[in-house]
């Protein structure tokens, strides 16, 4: 079991979703009892085993329609009377799916990002925060986030898009945003952000179109960022943002905007 549980660790690390099918129920003969996991990834190859044959078929396509919905369930069923085997007992299994865990990469260690990195730690997100000013990016100003104290730029240089890693820009310089978002916005993110007025991000986009950005990569980009709560605040705007956060994890849509630039 120890090494299912690694399978699991080393899964998560790699960012990757997976369901875990533990057996819940056994009544009469069955090939595994109760407690038996099993690991399925969306390609359908699995890891441990539920029992094998007909019964750990139906267990992974049952599993691959819980990883498409998002959502744990029950699979149970009568061994003998639906899938024709002799063993004669039933089985129940829970499927689980494990998301990989969302990654927050909040360039800027200012009021929104202290705030905004509470939020996204309370709210489920791993933070990690790159700022190059050691007296704003503290251990007591971000307690629980990984923090990056170097050259903004030099870390997005290396920094590589993922579909559980989301990316905030709010430093406390304009000609650094831009620099980010030009580098940021060409790699595949779950969300890139960028704070600012709307009168700023149509000059990013006006700047970085001029630069060679596709329209469609900066379309992907959320500008000004954060739901129209009428924020003023460090604390409200960072609530605002992880409004945005959760409405875009949650798969909740809105109509799309020009240039995708926000409402506010």
């Amino acid at each position: 079991m120890a090494a299912l549980w690694r399978v699991l660790a080393e899964a998560a690390d790699r960012g990757e979703t997976v369901v875990l099918a533990t057996v819940v129920g056994v009544n009469g003969s069955a090939p595994r009892s109760a407690g038996a996991r099993m690991v399925v990834w969306p390609d359908g190859h699995i890891a441990g085993t539920v029992g094998g044959g007909t019964f750990e078929a139906r267990v992974i396509h049952a599993a691959l329609g819980a990883l498409r919905d998002g959502t744990p369930t029950r699979y149970a069923v009568h061994l003998t009377r639906d899938l024709g085997m002799c063993c004669g007992g039933a089985m129940e299994v829970f499927l689980e799916p494990i998301r990989a865990t969302d990654r927050l990469v909040l360039f800027g260690a200012g009021h929104v990002g202290r705030a905004t990195a509470a939020f996204a730690l309370a709210t489920g997100w791993a933070v990690t925060v790159v700022d190059d000013r050691d007296d704003q990016n503290t251990a007591e100003r971000f307690p629980g986030c990984e923090r990056v104290v170097q050259d903004a730029r030099r870390y997005a240089a290396d920094l590589r898009g993922s579909a559980h890693t989301w990316v905030f820009v709010v430093t406390h310089d304009h000609a650094l945003d831009q620099d980010l978002v030009e580098r940021l916005v060409c790699e595949d993110w779950a969300w890139i952000g960028l704070i600012g007025s709307r009168a700023k991000v149509a000059k990013f986009h006006l700047r970085l179109r001029a630069a060679g950005v596709p329209m469609e990569r900066l379309a992907r980009l959320s500008g000004p960022v954060g739901l129209d709560i009428g924020a003023e605040t460090p604390e409200e705007i960072a609530i605002s943002v992880l409004a945005e956060m959760v409405r875009v994890r949650r798969g909740v849509s809105r109509p799309a905007l020009p240039l995708g630039i926000s409402s506010r």
